[in-house]
């Protein structure tokens, strides 16, 4: 989950003052909706949805010795929503998890959610006189336990359009079109201003899996090697296999779902390099994306390439916008000659 924080500051007699606090206190009962706080930026004449949540907490600093003082705002995404109420006992029959994910996420069609789930590789469809999958708690922690059991991973983020977000329940995808390479060493074309690298070897291993054997009960193990199709290589020289992991949980599993959790593991273990940075957007040109592909030049022949933008903190000030960013990829060297600039 996201979360955003808003800093102002003010004075005794300011608005903001009653507006947030009578807000975030009539919040106390089920039929209240809560505080929703959606941060639009706009660049070249279009505007963007940086971020859409609701209000958690409000802190006020009185002012002192002729000092304003301040009142801080701090919120979450909106799956924090998704956490209020207790579902538990809600049957779902013959439905697999990507149908459960839109049928949950149908309730929250008044925020703006619009439900993407993208079907396991492995699909797992519970045959009724067998068995008939029951939620357990939240909203948000069923979809979770979900993401969990069959290797999927879960979010909100804002779309293209304010007022609207959408809800990604499936496996990682580091494919597409890639942003506008970050470019450091360059002279006049340098548009970050820090970029580090690591790189750990040791990260890298191989999972097991068991499968129990229906007529005899016996655990049969399983290497799932990393095959995803929605995970290619980025680097030409792949993370080496340091160690085996040996995922026991599995065995309680059917294969479908033990198989998609192999998958989900093995992809995570291969990223063995890590970048961190930061950059000023204005120079940048442009707000840098999570969760999709990046370009990196100037940075040696290693670590040069294509990144996965694991996450971005941004920060805005008056007259100035700033993001740090964390990236990943599965190797070294870059596997394309060039990154579009």
């Amino acid at each position: 989950a996201s979360g955003f924080q808003l800093q102002f500051k003010v004075t005794s007699k300011s608005e903001l003052n009653t507006i947030f606090l009578v807000a975030v206190g009539q919040n106390t009962s089920v039929g209240t909706p809560p505080l929703r706080v959606v941060l639009i930026v706009t660049l070249g004449g279009r505007p963007q949805p940086l971020f859409d949540g609701i209000v958690t907490n409000v802190e006020v600093q009185a002012g002192q010795n002729g000092q304003s003082g301040s009142i801080t705002v701090t919120g979450e995404d909106l799956t924090r929503v998704m956490d209020m109420l207790d579902f538990s006992g809600l049957p779902y029959p013959a439905m697999p998890v990507e149908a459960r994910f839109a049928l949950i996420c149908a309730k929250y069609a008044a925020f703006g959610i619009i439900p993407m789930p993208v079907p396991s590789f492995f699909p797992d469809v519970p045959i009724p006189v067998e068995r008939i999958p029951a939620q357990q708690g939240s909203d948000l922690a069923y979809i979770r336990q979900m993401a969990q059991e069959v290797g999927h991973v879960f979010y909100i983020e804002p779309g293209e359009v304010p007022m609207t977000n959408i809800a990604y329940f499936g496996p990682e995808i580091k494919v597409g079109i890639p942003q506008p390479a970050l470019n450091i060493d360059m002279d006049a074309h340098t548009n970050v201003e820090s970029l580090n690298f690591s790189f750990d070897p040791s990260k890298g291993v191989l999972p097991v899996v068991f499968i129990q054997n229906a007529l005899t009960r016996a655990p049969i193990p399983i290497p799932i090697p990393d095959l995803n199709p929605l995970q290619p290589p980025l680097g030409l020289l792949p993370t080496p296999l340091a160690n085996l992991k040996v995922m026991k949980d599995t065995a309680k599993m059917n294969p479908m779902q033990a198989i998609s959790k192999g998958l989900a593991e093995a992809g995570r273990s291969q990223d063995a390099v890590t970048a961190t940075g930061s950059l000023d957007v204005l120079r940048y040109g442009r707000m840098l994306r999570a969760r999709k592909l990046v370009g990196v030049r100037g940075a040696g022949v290693a670590y040069d390439g294509l990144y996965y933008v694991q996450s971005v903190t941004s920060t805005l000030k008056r007259g100035e916008i700033r993001q740090s960013f964390n990236l990943t990829r599965n190797g070294l060297v870059s596997i394309t000659p060039m990154v579009p600039a």
